[in-house]
């Protein structure tokens, strides 16, 4: 029989591995199945909820409102990679997907990305009650922008899916706003970085995270935010002989890879929340 203590640290091992998992699962196409990407995506969605739940979820439900803030705020931000779970398995790239499936994919990240934005708003109100107001501030004003870009790329891009002919070929309305839909993703992708790294630096202002594990986080989310400036800086046409896997800027803004950062910050938050103290 597992000790509480047990369950605690296997709780927070699985939600700091749930992203990249969640990317391993989305990857194998072979999966898409009909039936078994079904229940694989079911197996890994039970897992990540009963581990959040476990490590501090369930502190929602306290008394103290900082307690339920933090719980509410780590659920949000863990909660997008639970959904590409349950809902990606075997998708692979838009390439190897249907247009159906591409249209499900995008409207899953609009989902995502009212759910990531969401985590952030509130985890802004936890950093304020515990005192810190200044980078949990830069941080909110970064996420607030980057939302609502989100939700327009995503649903441009779902347009796009949608007007697919016979040939596979966009319409040619939607095709010309592919600069402007190029320079909205890596707007988006940039202040959601910049938001990841000014909410970490704050939480270790607050004492909720360790200040050697709150420079990790700042510096590879800064190195991102840099790698992506360039692209923009490039754009409309980003070194156009180099193919994108070469462009560290191009592939940082794949959408569901700035939200791996949040995603371990929303372990941390479950971590503290389930603490009866609220620290570790």
């Amino acid at each position: 029989m597992l000790s509480e203590q047990s369950k605690l640290r296997i709780s927070y091992v699985v939600l700091c591995a749930t992203p990249f998992v969640a990317f391993g699962a989305v990857l194998a196409r072979p999966l898409r199945i009909p039936g078994v990407y079904h229940v694989i995506g079911a197996v890994l969605f039970v897992a990540i909820s009963a581990a959040a739940w476990t490590l501090g979820a369930r502190a929602i439900r306290a008394d103290a409102q900082s307690r339920r803030q933090l719980a509410l705020a780590g659920t949000l931000l863990v909660a997008p990679f639970a959904m590409l779970a349950l809902l990606w398995v075997g998708l692979g790239g838009p390439w190897a997907a249907t247009a159906a499936e591409n249209q499900m994919r995008y409207l899953t990240l609009i989902l995502v990305a009212i759910l990531a934005a969401g985590g952030f708003v509130m985890l802004r109100e936890a950093l304020s009650e515990a005192g810190e107001r200044f980078y949990s501030t830069l941080g909110f004003a970064a996420v607030i922008l980057a939302g609502p870009i989100w939700v327009v790329w995503n649903a441009l891009t779902f347009a796009g899916y949608s007007t697919l002919d016979q040939g596979g070929e966009m319409a040619p309305t939607i095709v010309a706003l592919g600069p402007f839909q190029n320079l909205l993703l890596s707007l988006a992708v940039a202040l959601t970085y910049f938001g990841a790294a000014a909410y970490s630096v704050s939480l270790a202002r607050a004492g909720l995270l360790g200040r050697k594990a709150s420079l990790a986080y700042a510096i590879l989310n800064i190195i991102a935010l840099s790698l992506v400036v360039i692209l923009i800086a490039q754009l409309p046409s980003p070194a156009e002989s180099m193919p994108w896997y070469a462009m560290p800027g191009m592939i940082l803004c794949i959408p569901a890879l700035p939200l791996i950062m949040p995603s371990l910050l929303g372990a941390v938050l479950l971590r503290r929340a389930g603490n009866e103290e609220g620290k570790a």
